[in-house]
């Protein structure tokens, strides 16, 4: 057994491994949020993440990897950026497309010649990724909930919107980062940073030794595709606006049946809509969003309203998500 965990988590995961050596389906939890994982190198069982998620056939999923695996199974090549990063940031919220070695992980791949990879802090994914064909295999683990919806930060969130779809649910707790991983391409040329998440674009700079300005992402046609790139993604069923935070104020004493999510305590009490309060720091916020979405969701509200984040850098991955899930809301 690891560290942390005892002999009930230490026979779940192995009954988690045997599923997934298997071809099953396992939800997994990460410090990002839960993963539908599958057997990377089963094309078989990665299909069946698609289908059950109704994910596009042309968008990518990650692959997670055990601390300290071999990049070579799965690369082609780890350029020295990368490898400053991943000595850097691994394991942890980082995820980097490097160029896919020939002939592996083809349907992860999604047609592209690049791979997206990310080791995981997890625990208990890394205890199931330690076990999983001896320590040298990797989870296709991209968020476990239908495509384009609120991703999941607790275990109960899975269970509520896959069900029996997903053959085990390894429950660890709500996520600690809670929103989803940094892409960075590092396939060719500079780093780029290709989806906002839990490291922010200073703290890979100060790294790579670069002005963060520097991995701005390039022209979308330049770049390779990846996870949560959409224009909705992220999404609640119910309305979802972004407003300031004079104008929820306005509206507040006279809203009905409306969810409001802010980093503040509601201005005055309402009988009639509900007020989501978030922490006030970017970090707190971003762990606490989508499980107060959902929370929000489930109430059955005419509208969410979501003040808008403030601004500054630190801000970028939760601005992201919720500019996304304001897209594609109430679809």
């Amino acid at each position: 057994m690891g560290a942390g965990i005892d002999a009930t988590q230490d026979a779940e995961i192995d009954a988690a491994v045997r599923r997934l050596e298997a071809g099953e389906l396992v939800a997994i939890p990460t410090e990002t949020v839960y993963g539908l994982a599958a057997d990377a190198a089963n094309d078989a069982a990665v299909r069946r993440i698609y289908a059950v998620k109704g994910r596009p056939a042309d968008h990518p999923v990650i692959v997670h990897l055990a601390r300290g695996a071999d990049l070579l199974r799965w690369a082609a090549e780890v350029p020295p950026a990368a490898q400053t990063l991943i000595d850097a940031f691994w394991p942890g919220p980082l995820t980097l497309v490097l160029r896919r070695r020939a002939g592996v992980a083809q349907a992860c791949a999604a047609g592209q010649d690049t791979i997206a990879l990310r080791c995981p802090a997890h625990p208990l994914a890394q205890a199931v990724l330690a076990r999983l064909h001896g320590g040298r295999g990797g989870l296709a683990a991209p968020s476990a909930n239908r495509f384009g919806r609120i991703s999941p930060t607790r275990a109960a969130d899975v269970r509520a919107e896959l069900g029996d779809a997903v053959a085990q649910v390894l429950d660890g707790g709500p996520c600690a980062v809670g929103i989803e991983s940094t892409i960075v391409d590092c396939s060719s040329g500079t780093p780029r940073i290709l989806r906002p998440g839990g490291l922010s674009a200073a703290q890979l700079a100060a790294v790579l030794g670069i002005e963060a300005a520097a991995l701005q992402p390039p022209p979308a046609a330049d770049a390779p595709r990846v996870p949560g790139a959409l224009a909705a993604h992220y999404a609640p069923a119910t309305a979802l606006r972004l407003r300031d935070a004079a104008a929820i104020d306005a509206d507040w004493q006279q809203a009905r049946d409306v969810g409001v999510l802010a980093p503040r305590a509601a201005p005055a009490a309402s009988a009639r809509s509900h007020w989501q309060a978030l922490a006030a720091d970017a970090a707190g916020y971003a762990q606490g969003l989508y499980a107060a979405l959902r929370e929000l969701d489930a109430r059955g509200l005419r509208e969410i309203w979501v003040e808008s984040p403030p601004p500054g850098a630190e801000w970028d991955a939760v601005r992201d998500r919720l500019r996304r899930a304001a897209h594609g809301a109430g679809r």
